[in-house]
């Protein structure tokens, strides 16, 4: 089955860029398939994502399956848009339309004499690739939810009080197979929160999740995290990616200008919010789906819709745009 994104590719989108079909392929196993560029081309010698240019006028599907036989000898049956990367090099201009492969037919190889290689996602960062690729890299990473903590519990001495929060995370993680935890808890102070970070951090490592800290960047550094999570505050005071040494850095944004910050700045997600309405803020007004779609459409980085959002609107969150989704009441145990 092939879903197709909703927001098309304007014609003065076309004269602009050089619009690419490219492809995550997956095989049964969740490795990643990479071809090396020859040594000749553009950006040559560099590792990237499967695909190849969309003649005017062709459906970018079409495009991918028609590259896809081209160069690897394989025929797609299953993909879904990823991501939409517009990038710059100083001598051209690329729009990359990206979607992942889950199924297909045929033994990929390189028809036209190119190295391919089947790559296991956590080794994705050490292979080079041209400077537009890096965000495909992000999104194939990245799961497609983004679980976020609830609140502490009141009336209790603050070692039951982690505990339960423990317990409650373990909770989470085992009934929703969930692979990506924010930490947030902006009532501790932050001797309490560091402690709590320390042992989620010893829990999402025994249950193989990535755990990302919603706290200051120096707390974050101090604590050696892999993930941090900015708010808007934080977001405005970073200078650049560099101050944060993890893997993972992202923010919530609100509108157009954030949206813009994290991309200059250098952010490898961010959430984008509130797209509908939500028990905890009612009456605020919401991004709504075409909104959040417009903001979305061609940010070079991946989002997840966060407000009001939850695991029945993951697909439309997808076609919008999204990585996928990202809250607290839909999963957190109450």
């Amino acid at each position: 089955m092939t879903t197709l994104r909703s927001t098309p590719i304007t014609a003065a989108d076309m004269t602009k860029l050089i619009h690419v079909a490219a492809a995550v392929i997956l095989d049964a196993q969740g490795n990643i398939l990479l071809a090396q560029r020859p040594a000749d081309k553009h950006q040559g010698g560099l590792w990237e994502f499967p695909g190849g240019k969309v003649e005017p006028g062709e459906p970018v599907i079409d495009a991918l399956y028609r590259e896809l036989d081209e160069e690897l000898g394989i025929q797609l049956s299953q993909a879904q848009p990823l991501i939409r990367i517009p990038h710059h090099y100083p001598d051209k201009s690329v729009l990359l339309d990206v979607y992942t492969v889950s199924a297909f037919t045929g033994e990929p190889y390189g028809r036209e004499g190119q190295p391919v290689r089947w790559v296991a996602p956590a080794d994705l960062d050490l292979y080079p690739f041209p400077a537009a690729n890096t965000p495909i890299v992000g999104a194939a990473l990245l799961p497609d939810r983004l679980a976020i903590t609830g609140e502490i519990a009141a009336g209790l001495a603050w070692p039951a009080q982690q505990q339960r929060y423990l317990t409650q995370a373990a909770q989470l993680i085992a009934e929703h197979d969930i692979a990506l935890l924010m930490l947030r808890a902006p009532q501790l102070s932050e001797a309490c929160y560091g402690d709590l970070a320390q042992a989620m951090q010893q829990l999402a490592d025994e249950q193989g999740v990535t755990l990302v800290l919603n706290c200051a960047l120096e707390q974050a550094e101090a604590l050696s995290a892999q993930g941090l999570h900015l708010n808007r505050h934080r977001l405005a005071e970073l200078t650049h990616r560099d101050q944060f040494s993890g893997r993972w850095l992202g923010a919530s944004c609100h509108n157009a200008e954030e949206l813009a910050m994290a991309v200059a700045k250098g952010l490898d997600y961010v959430t984008l919010s509130p797209v509908q309405p939500t028990a905890s803020h009612p009456g605020e007004p919401v991004l709504g789906w075409a909104e959040f779609e417009a903001l979305v459409a061609e940010l070079p980085i991946p989002v997840f819709a966060l407000g009001g959002v939850g695991e029945a609107e993951l697909s439309q969150a997808r076609m919008a745009g999204a990585q996928g989704v990202a809250g607290i009441r839909q999963w957190w145990p109450g």
